[in-house]
């Protein structure tokens, strides 16, 4: 449900509850269940850990790929969070693009 009336899912600090929510998103992407769904972690200091360690050991070990990795948008700028899910609303046809 939490996708469902979403046009992106921008993600903050939190614990195994947000771990949960962002992978479950990642993975109704990478298996083409929604489309064009942006996913933002906000805070590079915080993401970035695993962001390295998705790099350096998952997509290493080719459990996932490159691509999938580039659907994590990693910003700290509110602004940036605001294009990356006003693009997204675009491309699902959400908003006409006249805003």
């Amino acid at each position: 449900m939490f996708v469902r009336y979403s046009v992106g899912f921008v993600v903050c600090e939190g614990g195994f509850g947000t771990l949960d929510e962002l992978f479950e998103s990642l993975n109704l992407i990478v298996t083409d269940k929604i489309r064009d769904f942006p996913v933002v972690l906000v805070g590079r200091d915080h993401w970035s850990g695993l962001v390295d360690w998705l790099h350096a050991r998952v997509e290493a070990e080719g459990m996932i790929s490159g691509s999938e990795l580039d659907l994590l948008h990693v910003v700290d700028d509110p602004q940036e969070v605001v294009e990356i899910v006003a693009r997204g609303a675009l491309a699902q046809g959400r908003v006409n693009g006249s805003a």
